[in-house]
């Protein structure tokens, strides 16, 4: 099974780097949404799928978030992230 890394650099006033990984082993990138917004940075997904075969009908759906807050000295611009 393939693994995917959801990896966010956040650059302080400082010229530090702060990272945070998250694995989102499961979700497509285009499953996942990342917002910046007040200060706190929220990483979501959603992914459903729908299998159906002459006798049965299976429908499978997973979600994930996760929040956190920036480090002091980061600003919302200067935030980064790939998939």
């Amino acid at each position: 099974s393939r693994v995917q890394r959801h990896s966010r650099t956040l650059n302080s006033s400082h010229n530090r780097s702060h990272v945070a990984l998250i694995d989102m082993k499961g979700f497509d990138p285009k499953d996942v949404t990342v917002m910046v917004k007040d200060g706190k940075v929220t990483v979501s997904a959603e992914h459903r799928d729908e299998h159906n075969t002459s006798l049965s009908k299976t429908r499978n759906y997973r979600k994930f978030t996760k929040q956190f807050n920036l480090p002091p000295g980061v600003s919302e611009d200067d935030v980064t992230y790939s998939l």
